[in-house]
């Protein structure tokens, strides 16, 4: 088994972009350094408010995860976002989540010293909320009332009915939904406690919210 990296310089890298392109994403990530990625469908939510902040005026959405050191994230982004031209409208965005711990990664340097000092971030922060197959538009419902302005629900399943998947570690029963939104610091409590009050978080088994700090976006206006 390969022994747990603790480096506190890698990164999760997440490219949300159109239907088809995931593929695209990985090949030009991997010219500039990343080894490698998962893509994940999505789709984007429906109600015209929210496609204005996560350009999401096509439905099916691919999501691209991938982790790499960030001495290798950056310039690999900035490549990314002037391929993509993540500048224009519905070109996707891209964004960056500090990663404490992980494993299966061989390839990489693991004696890279982290970077010292503090980390600088932006003044978004990533809000994962998993719930029953069904109920992540009201998830999507509950934060646009609260300010959020955009957001990607992703379909969790297992390879069969009996089986679970896991994502971030967690494991997810074939009938979940995870919805993804980026949110302006200063709103982040209110969108989560209107999420939890939608969803009855606070009950057994109604879903679970985390909340991850963002280094960088792309594609973000």
């Amino acid at each position: 088994m390969e022994h747990v990296s603790l480096l506190t310089d890698y990164q999760l890298v997440i490219v949300i972009v159109n239907f088809g392109v995931g593929s695209k994403v990985l090949k030009i990530m991997k010219q500039e350094g990343i080894q490698g990625g998962t893509i994940i469908l999505g789709k984007g939510t429906h109600k015209q408010p929210l496609l204005e902040f996560l350009e999401l005026a096509e439905t099916r959405k691919e999501i691209v995860l991938m982790i790499a050191p960030l001495r290798v994230v950056n310039p690999a982004l900035e490549v990314l976002n002037e391929k993509l031209k993540l500048n224009k409208p519905n070109h996707g965005i891209a964004f960056v989540i500090p990663v404490i711990k992980f494993m299966g990664m061989g390839k990489y340097d693991r004696t890279y010293k982290p970077h010292e000092g503090g980390v600088n971030m932006t003044e978004y922060q990533a809000i994962f909320t998993v719930v029953d197959k069904g109920r992540g538009q009201d998830a999507v419902d509950a934060a646009t009332s609260a300010g959020a302005k955009g957001a990607t629900i992703i379909n969790a399943r297992g390879s069969g009915i009996h089986e679970t998947s896991k994502l971030f570690n967690m494991e997810v029963e074939p009938e979940k939904e995870m919805v993804l939104i980026l949110a302006k610091h200063e709103i982040v409590q209110d969108v989560i406690q209107a999420i939890s009050q939608q969803l009855e978080l606070d009950k057994p088994g109604n879903g679970i919210l985390f909340v991850q700090e963002v280094h960088q976006t792309y594609g973000i206006r």
